[in-house]
């Protein structure tokens, strides 16, 4: 199969969806693959190394979409939607459920599109999610430490305390990925930490775990609102597969947080947790709604592309190399893998998010070209 590796063009983002290693990988099995001039080069992987590798450097992204399958690691942006054709595969992240105006467009394109964020393993776990959701949970506390500074807009607390200080106070929400690397990262530095999750399985999990360190709670409506009520730092960690998450933070609830508390709402590529969310950029990541500071960074990765680029290209290259050997067979001998199909042949075929953008879920075996 012929493969097309583009340089990514949203703002901010110097990711790259394949590694030279990758590519000579692919080529190892017999693929022939494109890889857009300066795709790696901000992260330490120049074009030469791609050549070395066995790829075919090309000047533009118009060469690399006339691939079969374009591998990319951020969603189209709007320049990019017309080079996209019928029956093309495109595989990466997608977010579709918080994006209806960009569903729309590959709907009409016809593209096969294939969102790592959908794809389970067969514990129902999202392996290609896991290394971003760790990384951005790692990153919700050092966004949510700047984000507390008072040239931001923030209380001025640190986390850490001092001796005769009693430390900041963080609330997690959700006990996924990105919520258990947030609690990490905020127990290591002494920070009071609560952790709220609807699993008691992963409730009991995280008090094993952390004991004392850690204060878990039943997420529901009355135990938000008396966390959020002393928060100084909020982490939105809520992913539910493939579907916009709710909106467990309303405008009234987040009034009643400190003036000068900060939001990182990590799951605004998702569409938010709060109503007060909309997304930000790396070059302009706060604002300020209500009296608190909010950061809605919908790349969070994107600002440490190596270490993403290396963590996401290990999860994501055994995937790829069954795609390539055979979209049908590869669907067919993994009901997960299957789950990652989106869209295909102008329909769509993932059932939660079909149920968001209001649409009919059709059957992917009917729909694959």
């Amino acid at each position: 199969m012929l493969i097309g590796i583009p340089k990514e063009i949203k703002p901010q983002e110097h990711r790259v969806a394949l590694t030279p290693a990758g590519v000579a990988e692919l080529t190892r099995s017999g693929h022939q693959v494109l890889v857009q001039s300066g795709a790696g080069a901000a992260i330490g992987f120049p074009d030469a190394a791609y050549q070395a590798a066995g790829a075919r450097l090309v000047p533009d992204a118009a060469a690399v979409y006339a691939a079969d399958l374009v591998f990319k690691v951020k969603e189209p942006q709007s320049e990019e939607l017309p080079l996209l054709r019928a029956g093309q595969f495109l595989f990466c992240y997608l977010h579709l459920a918080a994006a209806p105006d960009l569903a729309r467009a590959l709907l009409e394109r016809g593209v096969t599109a294939i969102a790592f964020e959908t794809v389970e393993d067969a514990r129902g776990r999202t392996p290609l999610l896991a290394p971003m959701s760790q990384i951005a949970g790692r990153m919700a506390i050092q966004a949510g430490m700047q984000a507390l500074e008072m040239k931001n807009g923030g209380r001025g607390v640190l986390l850490a305390g001092v001796p005769g200080v009693p430390p900041g106070r963080v609330v997690v929400i959700g006990g996924g990925q990105v919520g258990a690397n947030a609690a990490r990262i905020a127990i290591g530095l002494g920070a009071d930490v609560t952790l709220l999750e609807r699993n008691l399985d992963k409730l009991q999990h995280y008090d094993d775990l952390y004991g004392g360190r850690l204060k878990t709670r039943f997420s529901n409506l009355t135990n938000v609102e008396e966390c959020l009520a002393e928060a100084d730092l909020v982490i939105g960690a809520v992913y539910v597969h493939g579907r916009r998450p709710p909106k467990l933070i309303s405008r009234t609830l987040l009034q009643r947080m400190p003036d000068g508390a900060a939001l990182v709402d990590v799951s605004i590529d998702q569409g938010g947790i709060a109503e007060t969310s909309r997304p930000t950029t790396h070059a302009d990541p706060f604002y300020v709604e209500e009296g608190v500071v909010h950061y809605c960074v919908a790349n969070m990765p994107g600002a440490v592309a190596r270490t993403s680029t290396l963590a996401l290209a290990e999860a994501t290259l055994p995937y790829l190399l069954r795609l390539a050997a055979g979209p049908r067979t590869a669907f067919e001998n993994d009901r997960g893998f299957a789950l990652g199909l989106n869209l295909a042949g102008g329909q769509v075929t993932h059932p939660g998010l079909a149920q968001d953008l209001g649409l009919p879920a059709a059957d992917w075996h009917q729909c694959l070209p």
